[in-house]
């Protein structure tokens, strides 16, 4: 499916490639291409081994999917490919709960899609710090969104 493989390309460059288990920058334990492991902040790494880059590609479609399932689910709008690419994106980024009770979702739902990026725009935040590589995801997410087509 052509939005999983777009939006994999957005997330990429900015999870980076991990084969050691790592805390991402709010604490939660991830590997691979930003594959949570558990959601308890600070949890001590040692728990879990190493992965090669076979398996962090797994985890990544494997987390890619969920979040067009997320995106399936809350979306009622008709989408491109771009649109829904960003927008998994942003679900496997954020959290599908998250999309599920944004304002980023309801304008959509109504049909709005040229409000959809100011919205994008509002999930630079980590623990209320702006983080610059949230600025510049989201951004990739906006630039998605405005330019693939059908």
């Amino acid at each position: 499916m052509r939005s999983l493989e777009l939006a994999a390309e957005i997330a990429k460059p900015f999870e980076g490639l991990r084969l050691e288990p790592y805390h991402d920058p709010v604490g939660y334990p991830t590997i691979g291409y930003g594959h949570l492991l558990c959601r308890t902040p600070w949890a001590d790494l040692s728990q879990w081994g190493a992965i090669d880059e076979h398996e962090a590609e797994r985890l990544l479609q494997e987390d890619m999917r969920s979040a067009a399932g997320s995106v399936r689910r809350l979306i009622s709008a008709p989408l491109t490919d771009g649109q829904e690419a960003a927008l998994i994106d942003f679900a496997f980024n954020c959290g599908g709960g998250n999309l599920q009770a944004s304002t980023l979702r309801r304008v959509i739902n109504r049909g709005e899609l040229d409000a959809a990026p100011e919205q994008f725009m509002r999930w630079v935040y980590a623990r209320k710090v702006r983080l610059p590589g949230l600025v510049r995801r989201r951004s990739a997410e906006v630039h998605m969104w405005l330019s693939h087509g059908e």
